[in-house]
Parts: C-alpha cells; structure tokens; sequence
C-alpha cells in the first residue's frame, strides 16, 4: 500500500500556566494516497489539534509523522513551513482570502512562497479554471459570492500540486446547495488529480461522502468507530 500519511503513537501536550492538556494521546493510523477521509469527533476531541499536526501548521510532543515520505514530527519551523507549502493544501470554513488581491492574486500566493517565478501566473490561471472561475480571475473576494470564494481557496489549495488537501469544514459557511457544489468539486479534484482528501466535519453528511471516518474523542481515536466506512466508493 502506498501510504501518503503515517501516524505512530503521535501525542501533543499543550501546558495552560500549571495545567496540561493532553489534547493528542497516542494516536496512530494510515492514510492512503488518493484516499477521501473524513476526521470526526465532539468539540474538545482533539479534530483541531490533529488537522494542524497533519497540516505541518504544529508538531507533536512526541511521537511519529510521516508524511509523503518525510519525517516531519522533529522538523524545525522553517523546515515544516517549507513541507507544508509542498505537501499540504489548505481549504478552510471562513475561505481566508486577501481582499486587496484578485482572486488570480490570491491563487498565486503559494508559488510566490514556493519561490516560483516561471510560469507562475499560468499555473494560477489553469488551477482557477479547473474550478471553473475562468472568467473571474481579476474579481477580488468582496466582489464573489461565498461559493466562489471557496471556489478560489480551493484554487489555492491545488496551485501546487500537494500530496493532500487539508479541507477544515469546508461547507460551513454556506447554503446547503452551494455546499453541495463543494464538496461535489473537491471530490471531482481527488478523483481527477489523486490528492489524498482530508475533511474535518462535525457534518455526518459530508462525513458520508467519504471512503472512511476516523473518529476521535477525548484526544483519543474512537475504537468503537474509528475507520468505519463512509458512503462513498
């Protein structure tokens, strides 16, 4: 199996003055690559805390992460910044675009990170229409509607080809038919492109659409859950 994620008994301790939080405690799974997976589990269960230790936004206190390839759990900040804009694409609820920057501008940010300079413009450009903005690439985020700027943050999210795409309640925002118009895209870019797809959801139904559910509670995985199968094939 080729496995683009591998957790071992990863653990993130996060200290308030005298007291610890053990928001991780020991969690260990796979993930395949080109896999839909949906993270699950009540407010406090640690579905955050996992999302930033995925996304190389946070490194565990202990334990083992290999993502793609690359051990990332010991990385100093600038080497998990680094994996991060190679590796992971970001989709997250409130869209978080620039509002001074067109919409082209927005999808570009990630190459410009990446140091890319040829062809930078026209990989924006080809990601925008692959989400079938085309004809709104000079439009800034205030001019869009909720759907297309989610439409553009997924833009961003595939400018740079990633291993993964890292969608933290991607819906959350919107009406329940422009959600569906989401979720149905990024399903469409895994399929079409093979970006492992990881979806933070507290929303059964989009969990329903995946290949898997990994269910967490209390820092832990849920093992009378965990892994069971989503509605998707």
């Amino acid at each position: 199996m080729d496995w683009v994620i591998e957790a071992r008994d990863l653990k993130k301790t996060y200290k308030m003055g005298e007291i610890e939080v053990h928001a991780l405690r020991g969690v260990s799974f796979k993930i395949a690559r080109g896999e839909v997976v949906a993270i699950m589990g009540p407010s406090g269960s640690g579905k955050s805390t996992m999302m930033n230790t995925l996304g190389c936004l946070d490194r565990p206190t202990s334990g083992e992460y290999i993502l793609d390839g690359e051990a990332v759990a010991n990385m100093t900040d600038d080497q998990l910044a680094s994996v991060r804009n190679r590796k992971v694409g970001f989709v997250f609820q409130s869209f978080n675009l620039l509002s001074r920057l067109t919409a082209l501008g927005n999808v570009e940010l990630p190459l410009r990170y990446a140091g890319v300079r040829e062809g930078r413009r026209e990989r924006a450009k080809a990601a925008l229409e692959a989400v079938g903005l085309g004809d709104r690439m000079t439009h800034r985020p205030y001019e869009l509607s909720g759907g297309q700027q989610q439409r553009v943050a997924v833009a961003r999210a595939i400018v740079n080809d990633p291993a993964i795409i890292m969608a933290d309640e991607p819906t959350g925002n919107l009406d329940s038919k422009v959600g569906k118009e989401i979720m149905s895209l990024l399903l469409n870019l895994n399929k079409e492109r093979g970006a492992t797809l990881i979806i933070v959801t507290h929303d059964p139904k989009i969990a329903e659409q995946t290949q898997r559910v990994i269910r967490l509670r209390d820092g832990e995985l849920d093992l009378s859950e965990e892994e069971s199968e989503g509605g998707r094939k």
